[in-house]
């Protein structure tokens, strides 16, 4: 058992979304699953699926009548700051965002945790599951048991289930020509995590938008008539966008001078503190992406893996910057200007 302060960070070989299976791994892997059969066709008592896997929207949907849907999605990682209690919150936050991004309400989540119990307190655990009850109910949230394991890494997050309308949801495919791209919350929090980890300084910016609901951005999307948002995690700002143009069949066109940054993000670029997440992601969308001049250290914090962003949206919304516009699709998936 360790004495003296505890610093989660170090007991993690990643932090946070950057932890995430490379997405051209990832998608290797569910490739071999679809197509999935219709539960419909199949005799169970299953609703409609309406989003599942064919894209990788950020939480699966089913319709069970013809106004509700059932919204589902799971979400854990490995510690991103070294306050228990910070890091349950933006874990819990994270979790929440799947649903919001695709236009549901958190109903109720169950906690998911892995504890190397050998060689943390667990008084530090009960911490971890505080900060995930707080902004659980920030959100309206029921938060009821879950499950837990002796692990030799922590690990923290929940399974969330919420509503939404079926005819009314934010989705991958359904981005437009002539739409502008929004982004509701600024890029770096994965070059300052990076940095916290390696030096234990502490940035309230970068903590302070982690765990900051995507709950007003989901619902300002909703009622601006957008179709089209995701949430921007650990494939980065390109990686996430690169999904949205693919399943959406359209180029998106980024204005990489619009894009906002926390303070702090590029001087932690400057030195160094970029994590083998960031690089994984840029690795993956650059063969889909016209850089137009752009150097490479402006591609890594277009690329840098995010953890709690806010949403990537097809549509303009008050109070969210413009960063650029969908036009037909014309070769690659990702331009930037």
């Amino acid at each position: 058992m360790e004495n003296g302060p505890v610093r989660l960070t170090r007991y993690a070989h990643g932090g946070g979304c950057a932890c995430k299976i490379p997405p051209g791994e990832l998608e290797t892997i569910v490739a071999g699953l679809l197509p999935m059969p219709s539960p419909t066709t199949t005799g169970t008592r299953g609703g409609e699926l309406v989003v599942g896997l064919d894209d990788g929207d950020d939480a699966a949907v089913v319709r069970i009548d013809g106004a509700r849907a059932v919204v589902v999605t799971a979400d854990f990682f490995t510690p991103v700051v070294d306050d228990p209690y910070d890091w349950g919150r933006v874990a819990a936050a994270n979790a929440l965002s799947d649903v919001y991004a695709v236009g549901g309400d958190p109903l109720v989540a169950v906690n998911l945790l892995g504890w190397p119990r050998d060689r943390l307190p667990l008084e530090l655990a009960v911490e971890v599951l505080r900060g995930g009850l707080d902004v659980a109910r920030e959100a309206s949230c029921h938060v009821s048991g879950g499950h837990s394991v002796d692990d030799p890494e922590p690990k923290y997050g929940m399974a969330v289930t919420g509503l939404a309308d079926p005819d009314r949801l934010l989705r991958l495919d359904a981005a437009r020509p002539g739409l502008p791209i929004s982004l509701t919350k600024p890029l770096g929090t994965g070059v300052l995590n990076a940095r916290h980890k390696a030096t234990g300084e502490v940035f309230a910016q970068a903590v302070a938008a982690m765990t900051t609901l995507n709950r007003d951005a989901s619902r300002a999307a909703l009622a601006a008539g957008v179709e089209c948002a995701t949430d921007v995690t650990g494939f980065g700002l390109l990686g996430h966008l690169y999904k949205l143009a693919r399943a959406s069949g359209v180029t998106a066109v980024v204005d990489v001078a619009a894009v906002p940054y926390l303070e702090g993000a590029r001087e932690a670029l400057r030195d160094g503190y970029v994590s083998g997440g960031t690089r994984r992601n840029l690795d993956w969308v650059r063969p889909r992406l016209d850089a137009g001049g752009c150097g490479e250290d402006e591609l890594l914090l277009l690329a840098d893996a995010q953890t709690s962003g806010g949403l990537l949206v097809a549509g303009e919304i008050p109070g969210a910057p413009v960063i650029g516009e969908l036009i037909p699709f014309d070769g690659p998936h990702l331009r930037l200007r």
